[in-house]
């Protein structure tokens, strides 16, 4: 007689205190989409700790997350060079005698460090190329909520909705900037000249691919629109490596621009929590500052907008405004263009669509408004 399917009782059956572990190796929007499901079941059994395995760059992201009692931290490289790294994850793991280990990511690296966790249940979903390491697997998504499209938030959290965790509305993605990254910003926001008495928009024309990327031209004509319609500083951010970018939106500007770069995750979360608004692609900070309750314009070319659009969805129109034309090819792989000579999906959008949009959202009255952050309530000190 077969063993009947574990799954819907694994999360209420775990002894008090017990230890979980969550593979989600990135990026920073898989990361922060995934603190509803957190939120949910942290607010259900407050006892279990929660261990995140996470790529080494993103742990001051997992230091914003109240509900991740602790960080597993995985090196950077390829094979052979990152074994070392691996092995001491490895170890780490084992030794915490984890009941349960839970592979959001599937590729191979978490799926080798899940199979030897040493956790008694192991659960992935039906999807994973690895099915077989396993022990309880997660069904299809839209079988446990019911419903055709899924968004990231709802994927992630149907993992421990399966496992047994009861079915509720799922709370919005949330981030809690540290004290010390508060007082960073005081300080270098004197530095960039950004008044105190005056209130300044981040905008982020960088993306991944350039069939996510708004042309560099049209964020400087939105920072000088921003400026002189809405008596807002803009503020121009970019990650390691897309420097070119903002020199692009240097070049086509009036001048010298202010910069928000080679900063730090945490330093990034302070900028963003103080400012009045976000525009920019389709991308990991832009996913930051709606779980930082940051007003957000968010402009969308080859991705989908109902799978990685705002979360929740009733922030459509109050808090966050998505700007996307429709396309029939819509979503694609997005590491270039399958079905025209350039990217017309991201090109399409008209710098009058974004100016549109920040109007209706900055004509949102209270729900856009942006309220005092308190800090984090844990200290980074907690994190391995």
């Amino acid at each position: 007689m077969a063993r009947p399917d574990p799954l819907s009782s694994l999360l209420p059956e775990l002894p008090r205190n017990a230890r979980i572990v969550v593979a989600r190796l990135r990026s920073i929007g898989d990361i922060v989409l995934l603190t509803p499901a957190l939120r949910a079941l942290k607010e259900w059994r407050p006892d279990l700790r929660v261990s995140i395995l996470v790529e080494a760059r993103f742990r001051e992201l997992l230091e914003m997350i109240p509900e991740a009692d602790e960080a597993l931290l995985l090196g950077a490289g390829n094979p052979p060079s990152n074994a070392g790294s691996r092995l001491r994850t490895l170890i780490s793991m084992r030794r915490q005698n984890f009941q349960l280990c839970l592979n959001l990511h599937g590729g191979p690296t978490s799926a080798i460090l899940t199979a030897l966790s040493g956790a008694r249940w192991k659960v992935g979903f039906a999807h994973f190329r690895t099915r077989w390491i396993y022990n309880a697997v997660v069904p299809d998504a839209r079988n446990i909520l019911h419903q055709e499209q899924i968004h990231t938030a709802e994927h992630q959290a149907s993992a421990f909705l399966g496992m047994g965790l009861p079915l509720r509305e799922l709370p919005r993605s949330r981030l809690a900037v540290l004290r010390r990254d508060y007082e960073w910003w005081e300080t270098q926001r004197v530095l960039l000249g950004l008044p105190v008495d005056r209130p300044y928009a981040v905008l982020h024309p960088t993306a991944l691919y350039a069939t996510k990327q708004w042309r560099p031209e049209n964020f400087a004509r939105l920072g000088q629109y921003l400026e002189e319609h809405d008596g807002m500083t803009p503020l121009f951010s970019a990650g390691p490596g897309e420097t070119a970018i903002l020199d692009g939106v240097e070049r086509v500007g009036r001048g010298q621009i202010r910069r928000l770069e080679n900063v730090t995750l945490g330093q990034l979360a302070a900028a963003l929590a103080g400012a009045r608004l976000f525009v920019g692609n389709d991308s990991g900070p832009a996913h930051m500052a709606q779980a930082l309750g940051t007003p957000a314009v968010v402009i969308f070319g080859s991705s989908s907008s109902v799978i990685w659009g705002p979360w929740p969805k009733a922030d459509l129109g109050r808090r966050t405004i998505v700007v996307q034309n429709p396309f029939a090819c819509n979503p694609c792989p997005g590491d270039r263009c399958y079905r025209f000579d350039r990217p017309e999906c991201i090109l399409s959008v008209t710098l009058e669509q974004v100016e549109n949009a920040v109007e209706q959202l900055l004509g949102a009255g209270g729900d856009a408004s942006v309220a005092a952050r308190p800090p984090a309530p844990k200290s980074p000190a907690g994190m391995e």
